[in-house]
C-alpha cells in the first residue's frame, strides 16, 4: 500500500489519460459535439469567400408576393415562371417546394364550391372547360429541364418517390451507411411523372439542429434516392447514373475495413463524402447577388445573360414562408440557400474534409503530450510542466487553424487539449494533496472563519450539489403573449420601454402562479413556464393550475385597462396584450438539471413538451386556454369545452384537448351548457363524417355563440375540405397539427 501511495501521482493521471484515449477512439460520438463547435468557430472566423458559380436562387420574396399575391400562387403563374426561365436559357431548375395537393385556384375546383343551381349550370360548364392549372403546369414541366423535390419522412407511405436515375455501385454496399427513411411527402403523380429529375430536399441536422454536413443520398429500404442538389446536377449534365464508390472499391483506401462511402460521381463531377455519404459545408456569408427576385423573372425584366446556362433553385426568403435552418454562420438561414451552397462548392471543387488520418493524429498528440506532462510535473514541478504544455497547446491550435485556412482540413485541437489539461490537473492536484497533508494542522486553524451552519448543511446533504432528479406526476403551464411583434414595434426606439412592459406583464402573472402554489421554472422572453407538485407535494395540482390560468386572464384584463388609459393619455394607439395558455398533466423527471458546472431545478419529459405545444394551439382554435386530456380528467369541477382530437407537431399520438370556460361555480350556467351541447354535437357529426349535420350544428353555434367564431371558422374550413375530398372510412377524426 505504501508503494502504491508513493506511485499514485503516476497511476491516477495515467488512468485519466487512458480514459481520455478511450473517449477519443471508442466513444467518438461523445467527443464529436465538441469538435463540431470548434469547426463552427473556424467557419465563423474564415467563411468561404463567394465566387460566382452558375447557380442562382429564384426567390419568392416579399416584393414578389406583394406583386403576385399570397403564396401559394396559381400554378399557371409557376408555369409562366418556368417559361420565362427556360426561354432565357436556364440549364435546369429545381423546386424547393412540394406540390402535394391540386391547385385550389383551378377553374374546375373553384366552381365545385358553387351552389348547384340551374342558373349557374351554363357558366359552370364553360368555366370547367377552361384549362386546369395543374395541367398547364405539368405540360410546361414536361417541356423543360425541371427537377421536382420531395420530403422523406419516418412514417411509411404507400407511394414512394419516382426514380429517374440509375445507381452504379463500386466496393461495399453503400445502403447500410445511408440515412434511412420510411416514406415521403410527394408531388402530384402527374407532375412527378413528367419531371426530368426527382430529389429529396431533406437537410438532416446534427444533434444541436445545426446543418454542417448534408446527405447527398438517402434510402427507403433498399432503394437509394439522391438529394435535390445531386439530382439537379445530374439533370443539368444530362447524366443518367450516379456512381457511388465505397470502401473496397478499386483505388479506394479501406485496408480491409468497411468504412462506407468515399465519394460519389455525378456526370463529370466527383464529390468526396464521408462514410455516410455526407458533404461538409463551408458556408459563405449572405450574398444578395445569389438571389433573383421571382417578380423580375415573371415580369420579363431579366436579361438572358443573368439566366443563360445557369442552374436555378426556386425557394423563398419571405417571412412566414421560409424553411429556416441553423448553420455555423447564421441561426436563420433559408433552406434553399443551403442547397445553393452545396451546388456552389461542388461546381467550384471547394471541399472541407476531415482526413482519414485526423483521428489518429489527434490521439497520438494526446498520448505523447499526456505522458510527457505526467513526467514533467513529477520531475520539474507544475510550473515548468504548465509552460511546456502551454507551448504545445498553442502549437496545436495554430496547426489546426493553418490546416483549415490553407488546406480546408478539419483537425480538432480542443478535445485532445482538454484531455491533456485534465491529465495535468490530476497530476498537479495529487501533488498538491501530498503537500497539503503536511500542512493540515496549520490549515485547521482557519476553520473558525467558516460558517458552521453552511458546513453542516452541505455535510448532511451533499446531494444538493449533484445532478439528478425524481419522477413525479405534475401539471405544467405555458403562457405566451400573442401578437408580440406589433407590440414590440411600438418600442423600436425605446427598448427600455419594452422591457418595462414585459416586466409589468410578468409580475402579476408570476404573483398568481406563486399564490396558487406553483413553481416558476423559467422565463423565455414574453413566455412563462411553471409547474405544480414539485418540489413540494400539491395533491390538487391540476385544479390549482386551472385556477391559476383563469386568474391570469382576469389579471391581464386589469393590466390591459391600465395600459389603455396610459396609451390614451399619451396619444398613442393601444394594442392590448393577449395570451395563449397551455396546461398539461403527466409524469416527468424533476430535479437539478444541467452540467456539473451549472445546473437549475427544472423538469424533463414528454408531458412538458406537450404543454408547450398546447399553448401554441390556442391560436389555432381561437381560445385563450388549451388543456390536455389528463388535466381535464383531474380537474372535472371546471366547466370545459372539447376542442378537438389532435396530434400536435412532433408527436404521432393524438390527445383530446379542451378549453376552460370558467370557474367551478359557473358549472350549469345556461349559456355555457348550450355552448357545450352545440359543440359536442358538432364534433360527433364531424367525426362521423356527417357533413350535413355538422353544418347544421355549425350554423346553430354561430347563431347562439358568435364569440367563438374562430372555432366555428376552423371547423367550417375542414368540412369544406373533407366534403370535396373525404378522409375515408378508416379516419378516426384526428387532426394532425403542422404548426407549433
Amino acid at each position: 500500500m505504501r508503494f502504491l501511495w508513493r506511485r499514485v501521482h503516476y497511476i491516477v493521471p495515467i488512468i485519466i489519460l487512458g480514459l481520455a484515449l478511450g473517449m477519443q477512439t471508442r466513444f467518438g460520438h461523445l467527443v464529436e459535439p465538441f469538435q463540431l463547435q470548434v469547426f463552427d468557430a473556424m467557419q465563423r472566423l474564415n467563411p468561404r469567400l463567394y465566387q460566382d458559380a452558375p447557380i442562382r436562387i429564384i426567390d419568392i420574396d416579399e416584393e414578389s408576393i406583394a406583386r403576385f399575391g399570397q403564396w401559394p400562387w396559381p400554378r399557371t403563374e409557376l408555369a409562366n415562371l418556368l417559361n420565362q426561365a427556360f426561354s432565357l436559357g436556364a440549364a435546369a431548375l429545381a423546386f424547393d417546394v412540394v406540390f402535394a395537393d391540386p391547385d385550389r385556384t383551378s377553374p374546375g375546383r373553384i366552381v365545385d364550391s358553387w351552389p348547384d343551381t340551374a342558373a349557374l349550370a351554363d357558366m359552370r360548364d364553360r368555366i370547367k372547360a377552361l384549362p386546369d392549372h395543374d395541367g398547364v403546369f405539368r405540360d410546361m414541366i414536361a417541356q423543360t429541364n425541371v427537377v421536382t423535390g420531395f420530403v422523406l419522412t419516418q412514417e411509411a407511405t404507400e407511394r414512394k418517390p419516382l426514380t429517374k436515375w440509375g445507381i452504379a455501385e463500386a466496393g461495399d454496399d453503400p445502403r447500410p451507411f445511408l440515412h434511412p427513411f420510411e416514406g415521403a411527402v410527394l408531388n402530384l403523380p402527374a407532375i412527378e411523372q413528367v419531371s426530368a429529375g426527382n430529389g429529396s430536399f431533406n437537410l438532416v441536422p446534427e444533434q444541436d439542429n445545426v446543418i454542417r454536413r448534408v446527405n447527398m443520398f438517402f434510402r427507403i429500404n433498399d432503394q437509394i434516392y439522391p438529394s435535390l442538389s445531386a439530382e439537379l446536377l445530374r439533370v443539368a449534365q444530362g447524366a443518367s447514373t450516379f456512381v457511388l464508390k465505397a470502401s473496397g472499391a478499386n483505388l479506394e483506401p479501406g485496408f480491409g475495413a468497411h468504412t462506407g462511402l468515399n465519394n460519389a460521381k455525378i456526370g463529370a463531377l466527383e464529390i468526396p463524402t464521408d462514410g455516410f455519404g455526407r458533404l461538409w459545408l463551408h458556408y459563405t456569408r449572405n450574398v444578395p447577388s445569389r438571389y433573383i427576385p421571382a417578380w423580375r423573372l415573371l415580369e420579363g425584366r431579366m436579361a438572358s445573360s443573368e439566366i443563360e446556362g445557369r442552374l436555378l433553385l426556386v425557394g423563398t426568403s419571405a417571412e412566414g414562408l421560409r424553411d429556416i435552418r441553423a448553420t455555423p454562420l447564421d441561426p436563420a438561414t433559408p433552406g434553399v440557400e443551403i442547397h445553393a451552397n452545396i451546388i456552389e462548392q461542388i461546381l467550384l471543387s471547394h471541399y472541407l474534409s476531415r482526413p482519414d488520418w485526423a483521428a489518429g493524429a489527434e490521439t497520438a498528440y494526446l498520448l505523447v503530450l499526456g505522458l510527457l506532462l505526467i513526467l514533467l510535473v513529477n520531475w520539474f514541478g507544475a510550473t515548468w510542466a504548465a509552460a511546456v504544455g502551454t507551448v504545445f497547446l498553442v502549437g496545436a491550435l495554430s496547426a489546426s487553424w493553418y490546416a483549415f485556412s490553407e488546406h480546408l482540413w478539419l483537425l480538432d485541437p480542443v478535445m485532445p487539449s482538454l484531455a491533456i489539461v485534465a491529465t495535468y490537473l490530476a497530476t498537479s492536484s495529487i501533488n498538491l494533496v501530498k503537500t497539503e497533508a503536511e500542512r493540515r494542522q496549520i490549515r485547521g486553524a482557519f476553520g473558525q472563519y467558516l460558517s458552521p451552519a453552511l458546513v453542516e448543511q452541505l455535510a448532511d446533504n451533499p446531494s444538493r450539489l449533484r445532478l439528478g432528479g425524481e419522477t413525479r406526476k405534475m401539471t405544467f403551464l405555458f403562457c405566451d403573449i400573442r401578437g408580440f411583434t406589433p407590440i414590440s414595434e411600438q418600442f423600436k426606439s425605446n427598448p427600455q420601454g419594452l422591457t418595462l412592459l414585459i416586466n409589468r406583464f410578468l409580475t402579476p402573472m408570476t404573483d398568481v402562479i406563486m399564490a396558487n402554489g406553483g413553481t416558476i421554472d423559467k422565463y423565455m422572453g414574453d413566455c412563462i413556464m411553471a409547474f405544480w407538485n414539485a418540489p413540494l407535494d400539491v395533491p390538487d395540482h391540476a385544479e390549482r393550475a386551472c385556477t391559476t390560468a383563469l386568474q391570469m386572464i382576469d389579471d391581464l384584463a386589469v393590466l390591459n385597462a391600465e395600459l389603455k388609459t396610459e396609451a390614451e393619455a399619451d396619444g398613442r394607439p393601444f394594442i392590448p396584450i393577449n395570451v395563449g395558455i397551455g396546461l398539461n398533466t403527466g409524469e416527468c423527471v424533476v430535479g437539478n438539471m444541467g452540467s456539473l458546472q451549472r445546473f437549475d431545478y427544472s423538469v424533463l419529459g414528454d408531458a412538458v413538451n406537450l404543454a408547450a405545444r398546447l399553448e401554441g394551439q390556442s391560436k389555432t382554435y381561437g381560445v385563450t386556454t388549451v388543456i390536455g386530456e389528463e388535466t381535464h380528467a383531474l380537474a372535472k369541477a371546471f366547466p370545459t369545452l372539447e376542442l378537438d382530437l389532435v396530434a400536435v407537431k412532433g408527436k404521432s399520438e393524438a390527445v383530446r384537448i379542451y378549453t376552460l370556460l370558467g370557474q367551478p361555480d359557473q358549472v350549469g350556467e345556461q349559456a355555457l351548457a348550450c355552448l357545450q351541447e352545440t359543440t359536442d354535437q358538432l364534433i360527433v357529426s364531424y367525426r362521423n363524417q356527417d357533413w350535413a349535420a355538422a353544418r347544421r350544428n355549425l350554423a346553430a353555434g354561430r347563431a347562439s355563440h358568435p364569440d367563438v367564431g374562430d372555432l366555428w371558422d376552423l371547423y367550417e374550413e375542414r368540412i369544406d375540405i373533407y366534403e370535396g375530398d373525404p378522409p375515408g372510412p378508416d379516419w378516426d377524426g384526428v387532426f394532425v397539427a403542422t404548426t407549433k
